[in-house]
């Protein structure tokens, strides 16, 4: 027997060609989990099978597509509009690496991968860049499509819920708060606190207002880039 040396072992560097169809299939699928990605791969693999063939970059996308119901141009285009806003923001305010950018997700709309890098000072002005981004999309929206849509909000997971909760914990919990900013609050219902108090509701909305307003003048800034 042969021995085996570590460099015969080494997996091959996927070609140029072979990573963009990779790197395209990744992209298509953000937002799916493991198990989904397994299905899908399992089912492609069954199918060419049958047809006594290779698999193929259609049967994966295919398989990513299947389950996803078909939505308008006009309702795409503004899934885009919207995702492209929060990366140029990104980009511009220099928070991370942009991995991609999806308008066909699991559950419908748009999907954003976008990575932080660590800059060694969360400061006041980096919890408003975040602010920035998180508002962007609503306000690429306005910018290109002249209104805007409910996409923004809507679940706890939403740009607005994010915003909303990242604002309050700004006045009340990390040091930044325009009153008693040394207090610190550990709210465990948002939306409860808000409500009980008008008075930190209007800074909170004050926050995301001009938040909303600097996206506004990131992307108009760079609209050739959006």
């Amino acid at each position: 027997m042969t021995a085996t040396s570590k460099q015969d072992i080494q997996p091959a560097t996927p070609n140029a060609a072979v990573q963009a169809i990779l790197n395209r299939l990744a992209t298509r699928a953000m937002g799916l989990t493991g198990a989904d990605i397994e299905r899908i791969v399992r089912q492609a693999r069954l199918k060419a099978r049958r047809q006594k063939r290779s698999i193929r970059y259609e049967d994966i996308e295919d398989g990513i597509r299947m389950d996803r119901p078909q939505v308008p141009y006009d309702l795409r285009w503004r899934f885009a509009i919207h995702e492209s806003g929060h990366a140029v923001v990104h980009h511009a305010l220099r928070l991370g690496p942009i991995h991609g950018l999806n308008i066909d997700s699991p559950g419908g709309g748009g999907y954003s991968q976008l990575g932080f890098t660590a800059s060694g000072s969360d400061t006041l002005g980096y919890r408003e860049d975040m602010l920035a981004m998180l508002m962007a999309g609503r306000a690429a929206e306005q910018i290109v499509v002249g209104s805007v849509s409910a996409g923004s909000g809507g679940s706890d997971d939403s740009n607005l819920a994010r915003a909303t909760k990242l604002a309050l914990a700004m006045e009340r919990s990390l040091g930044f708060g325009a009153i008693q900013p040394l207090l610190y609050r550990d709210d465990r219902d948002p939306t409860a606190v808000l409500d009980g108090n008008p008075d930190l509701a209007a800074r909170v909305h004050a926050r995301l207002e001009k938040a909303l307003a600097r996206a506004g003048e990131t992307l108009t800034e760079n609209r050739d880039g959006l």
